[in-house]
């Protein structure tokens, strides 16, 4: 009877794991995609850090080459990963090719980073979905998945902080100093100029 008890907790466990699948995106600043993710139920972590680039070991100083991304580790049996890229492409501006808000430049443009070719499928049908509904083309390409390199401990997170940090208002705690720099941006108002009522937000 405990062997018995030991296979099907075995199998249990198993099929948990199963369940546990990640996606990798790129939607600007990473603070704010954590942000945006960590509250989703079936997410089960949010990891800032690069990828898409060639270089080795990049860090914020030196990423040349990346985006700053996030990887979403979620529970497939609560949310799909068409479920993840559907919101991830309406918390970001899919029309803007140059970078996201304020934050310019490569390492800021969107992009959707897939593991296999069921993801790859999910992400281009999302894609065309939100097309139909802007009745515009999105700009977020679907790149195939290569390392991603995890970012240093002081970006995990960042949004929940509690340290002084000094900004253009003066200085401010670190999960306030988040909030002045989201607002600031504009990125949650251009989100839903661009979307509407289609707009993902917690």
């Amino acid at each position: 009877m405990l062997k018995i008890a030991a296979v099907l907790m075995l199998m249990l466990a198993g099929g948990a794991q199963a369940a546990t699948e990640k996606a990798i995106v790129a939607g600007g600043c990473f603070w704010c995609v954590e942000f945006d993710y960590e509250p989703v139920p079936g997410v089960k972590g949010v990891v800032s850090g690069y990828t898409g680039g060639s270089s080795q070991n990049p860090t914020y100083d030196n990423h040349d080459g990346h985006y700053e991304a996030v990887e979403i580790t979620f529970d497939n049996a609560r949310i799909s990963y068409a479920e993840v890229i559907a919101k991830f492409l309406r918390s970001v501006d899919v029309t803007d090719a140059g970078g996201q808000f304020c934050d310019r430049g490569p390492a800021y443009r969107t992009a959707i980073f897939p593991t296999d070719a069921a993801q790859t499928a999910a992400a281009k049908a999302a894609i065309a979905d939100g097309e139909a509904v802007l009745g515009r083309k999105i700009v977020t390409p679907v790149v195939a998945a290569s390392t991603f390199w995890i970012a240093e401990d002081y970006h995990q997170d960042y949004y929940k902080g509690s340290k002084i940090i000094l900004t253009r208002a003066g200085p401010k705690k670190q999960s306030s100093a988040y909030e002045f720099y989201r607002k600031s941006c504009g990125r949650d108002a251009q989100v839903k100029a661009v979307w509407g009522a289609e707009a993902f937000s917690h």
